[in-house]
């Protein structure tokens, strides 16, 4: 890949990895969300558009009340450390603001999902959007993007994927 690709498929994967963000969290009242028309305005200006597919294995760093702090890093075509805040609202609902840290920048994320319990762990599934980005990725937007993922009941570990189309 040149270089050029590797950095618009970082940007891109910071974005995705901002998905994960929503983990389980939900900051909807305050996402970035691009109409149909501001998706096909940033085409027209030249705006790159990237197909996103992101893993993230997080691990608890501490936690308050319903929230769960998390901590890991992103596999895929972004490298970089991505902080996780997901909330528990509701026996069914989760929210999340993500935060990753490739070397070149950072993006933000917020979402929203539904959850559910099982024996071992709890599943959630929903999606979010890129809320900001600095340096490299500063243009970045994205919304839609869907994320699912799993928590571990006895270690709060969370695992998450993102997926979707991503703006540059």
């Amino acid at each position: 890949m040149r270089n050029d690709s590797r950095r618009t498929c970082s940007r891109i994967s910071l974005l995705a990895v901002a998905a994960t963000v929503s983990l389980a969290a939900s900051w909807a009242s305050g996402t970035l969300a691009l109409s149909a028309s501001q998706a096909r305005a940033a085409v027209a200006r030249g705006a790159r558009v990237l197909s996103l597919s992101e893993n993230g294995s997080l691990h608890l760093t501490s936690k308050h009340g319903f929230t769960l702090n998390e901590q890991g890093l992103a596999s895929g075509t972004l490298r970089g450390t991505i902080y996780v805040h997901l909330s528990i609202v509701s026996s069914s609902r989760v929210t999340a603001e993500l935060n990753i840290y490739p070397s070149d920048g950072s993006i933000t994320a917020r979402g929203s999902a539904s959850y559910r319990k099982e024996r071992t762990s709890a599943r959630f599934s929903g999606s979010m959007s890129i809320e900001r980005g600095t340096g490299s990725y500063a243009h970045g937007r994205g919304s839609g993007l869907s994320f699912s993922g799993t928590i571990q009941r006895s270690n709060d570990a969370v695992t998450v994927h993102v997926a979707g189309k991503a703006f540059d």
